[in-house]
């Protein structure tokens, strides 16, 4: 036996390829505003604080050593850990600057 298909064609407009590339534009749009911008902001302002080093500022490096700037050069600072401890840290291992999270903590 023989068995004969036909085809059928529609004449509707299928709009689910313009439906399926707006569903993700909008889940780009989302991402980027939900996770690329803060992230660069908060880099930013990392940046901004560790061009903005002072002699004298209790700071916070990403291993968790305390200490003051004693000295400031272009890429690196040197910090006072203890009264005869001075160490020389990368700029980019600085996390926080804690003399301003100590005046923030006092004010509450």
């Amino acid at each position: 036996m023989n068995k004969i298909f036909f085809l059928q064609v529609t004449t509707e407009n299928d709009n689910s390829g313009v439906m399926n590339i707006i569903f993700l534009v909008v889940i780009f749009v989302i991402f980027y505003f939900f996770m690329v911008r803060p992230q660069n902001k908060k880099r930013k302002e990392l940046q901004n604080m560790r061009d903005s080093l002072k002699k004298g500022q209790s700071i916070v490096t990403i291993g968790g050593i305390h200490g003051k700037i004693s000295d400031v050069h272009e890429s690196t600072v040197t910090v006072i850990v203890d009264s005869n401890t001075k160490i020389k840290v990368d700029k980019s291992s600085i996390s926080m600057d804690s003399s301003t999270k100590l005046t923030e903590e006092n004010k509450q």
